[in-house]
């Protein structure tokens, strides 16, 4: 193990690639053409300057990777990546190693107790969560504006011009973005990664709690329920409606019955 302090700073990037990587193609391009080596659900790539690691859900994290190489391994990653992201959304940080010293981070600059490749993977699954919530966020937030001018009518006019197949419609966007969130990504939930290394998982943690991670998390899905509580209301509504629209059905039809039997 590496012992030699570094006071040079670094350059860690982060960006999401696409909603996540082809499972059928991925150890072709990764594995075969690319010398990958998976953890779980990272994989580790050496480049000739600097190291990435890819998620399986389409979060690309770079150490000491310069541009051209970065650009040029997002190139190679192209046709294993579903649904692309039109606008990669990148961040960057810095870093230093200081080694015998406790994780930190401050001012979007880490320092880390060494240079060990397993302790850049254990924080590059809180950037990767972080990246990925943000694409959440992003969701969300154009969720919550596209819906926004339902409780203005419903509050101006009494009631929303919506059928039940528009509104069976935004529920089932609703569910899929938050069943996205706490289901499909594990956004919640601390990595399977940590099950091995259980040493690293300190400083995951308190990089995962500088990124907001968890207060984020539940102020999105607080925002997601409001209209949830929304939507179900007016779905319980119109069923309301719908329900006293038959009752008077089968009155009129009762009526014209009794009418009918008398004549």
């Amino acid at each position: 193990m590496s012992t030699q302090s570094s006071s040079a700073i670094k350059r860690i990037t982060i960006a999401l690639l696409g909603r996540s990587i082809d499972t059928e193609r991925r150890e072709e391009v990764l594995i075969e053409k690319l010398g990958a080596v998976r953890y779980r659900d990272a994989y580790a790539i050496r480049t000739v300057a600097g190291e990435a690691w890819l998620f399986d859900y389409g979060v690309l994290v770079g150490w000491d990777l310069p541009e051209d190489l970065r650009q040029q391994l997002v190139n190679d990653l192209e046709d294993i990546i579903e649904d692309p992201s039109a606008n990669s959304l990148t961040e960057h940080y810095s870093y230093t190693v200081d080694s015998g010293q406790p994780f930190s981070v401050q001012h979007d600059m880490l320092s880390i107790p060494d240079q060990e490749q397993l302790t850049r993977l254990g924080l590059s699954h809180a950037f990767a969560q972080s990246a990925k919530l943000g694409f959440f966020e992003d969701a969300a937030q154009q969720v919550i504006q596209r819906n926004a001018h339902i409780s203005k009518q419903l509050a101006a006019t009494g009631k929303v011009p919506l059928s039940r197949r528009e509104l069976a419609k935004l529920r089932g966007v609703l569910f899929d973005t938050s069943s996205d969130i706490t289901l499909h990504f594990n956004l919640l939930d601390t990595p399977e990664f940590f099950w091995d290394y259980p040493e690293l998982e300190a400083g995951y943690l308190r990089l995962a709690k500088y990124l907001d991670l968890a207060p984020r998390i539940e102020i999105m899905n607080k925002k997601l329920g409001t209209i949830h509580e929304l939507l179900d209301m007016l779905a319980a509504e119109q069923h309301h409606k719908h329900s006293a629209f038959l009752e008077w059905i089968i009155i009129v039809l009762i009526a014209v019955d009794i009418v009918v039997y008398f004549l």
